[in-house]
Order: structure tokens, then sequence, then C-alpha cells
């Protein structure tokens, strides 16, 4: 393993940093090689979490590459996204207006899927979601038995209440990513309309109703994180 980065000692206790997106792959690369070093042969958990737009969903991914350029196959994505409730669920239910809020996904079954995930010793498949149908997608990827290092990312890892709760103590480390609220605002802006499924107003509407809020709420679970990074970011 490469010598730790300056900011380490930061991420091996609680802390807050303020780093470019570039160092802080620098700062978690490192912080999960340590861990997967230290475990064992024991699979770890790096935990993403963060409001809707933060970027962490991009900082996975990212990390995952990270790790498997070091050592290839060690790594994997488990997107938290896969476990939205289907759509014509919430449809029954009359929650699509809140699409993504946290009681419209099946918490108790991502943290099902992600104990699993830490004790399999065989390949496991994961549900993924599409944002060009706007809906789950059965069985989008598989981890592989030889993974060490699970990067887990999601809004609401940290959320300190029922079902949620009972993900942090699955994770071995975890970061709370962290962008201004109106840097959030024109991001989701423009994802929600990269599929032109959606109207302009229909989107600025459900971002304000639903999205924002979700940031806000999101932003109050940060303290249980084992770091929280801000991004110094430009947009």
């Amino acid at each position: 393993m490469a010598d730790p980065p300056p900011d380490a000692e930061a991420l091996m206790l609680a802390g807050r940093l303020t780093l470019t997106p570039i160092d802080a792959l620098t700062e978690l690369t490192w912080k999960a090689q340590e861990l997967a070093e230290k475990a064992g042969g024991r699979r770890v958990a790096i935990g993403l979490a963060g409001g809707p737009g933060t970027g962490k969903s991009t900082l996975a991914a990212e990390l995952v590459a990270a790790l498997n350029v070091a050592e290839p196959g060690s790594a994997a994505l488990v997107p938290m996204d896969g476990f939205h409730m289907k759509h014509a669920k919430l449809e029954a239910m009359g929650q699509t207006d809140f699409k993504g809020a946290p009681h419209t996904f099946e918490g108790a079954e991502f943290v099902v899927f992600l104990g699993r995930l830490k004790a399999a010793t065989e390949a496991v498949s994961g549900p993924g979601y599409s944002r060009k149908i706007e809906d789950t997608v059965d069985d989008a990827f598989t981890i592989a038995s030889a993974v060490k290092v699970l990067v887990v990312e999601g809004n609401y890892l940290l959320l300190g209440d029922a079902p949620w709760d009972e993900v942090k103590p699955l994770l071995d480390f975890s970061a709370f990513i962290v962008v201004p609220r109106e840097m959030v605002r024109a991001r989701l802006m423009k994802r929600h309309g990269e599929e032109g499924l959606f109207t302009e107003e229909r989107n600025r509407a459900h971002i304000e109703r639903n999205d924002l809020p979700n940031y806000d709420r999101v932003m109050l679970s940060q303290d249980r994180a084992d770091v929280v990074i801000t991004l110094d970011v430009a947009q």
C-alpha cells in the first residue's frame, strides 16, 4: 500500500475536511486499502452518504475504479438506488410525487442485502436504478466472490431512524459528502432533464417539493459519519 496522504490522520479520526474531488478520491482510496489490508480476508464496506446531487455517486464509482487499478477485481459498487420501490407500487400508494424520499425505498430489504453481501463467499447480484425508465432494474450488477471492498453509495446510509439505522453498523467506514444547496438545485435540474421524460416545470416543482427537503433531511445525519468531506468544486 502507498504511503498515507497528508490528511490521512483526519480520515482515521472523526473529522471534517474540505477537499477537491481529486484529493477526496486519494484520501478515500488510501483509507479503503488500509481497511482491506487490516481485515484479514474479511470483506469490508465503505459507505459514501450525502444528499441528492452532491456527487457521491461519481466519487463512489471513481473510488471503485481506483481500487481496481491498484488491485484488479478487489472492489465493487453497491448502489442504494436499486432499492427504490417499483414505480407501479408507488403509483398504487399515491406516492409518485415523493419518489426518492426515504419512505419510498425498500430500506429493510437493502439492510438485508448489504448484510448478505458482507458475509457472502459466492457471487451475488443486486438491483440498480435506470434514469432512462425511472424505475428499478433487477440483476443490474454482480458482486464477484473475490471482491474485498464494497463501496456502498446512497442518500440514506446514515439516517438514524428505522430501518436505515441498521445500515451504519454494517459499514466499516463512512464518509458524508457535502456540496452547497444551491449547487445541488442546479445539478438536479440538469439530471432530471437529461432523458427528456418530464417538463422543466415538473422537474422544478419536484426538486422544490421533494429533492431539496430530502437534501435537508440527509444533512442532519452527517454527524453519524466517520468523516465529513465538503467538496471544493466549481460547479
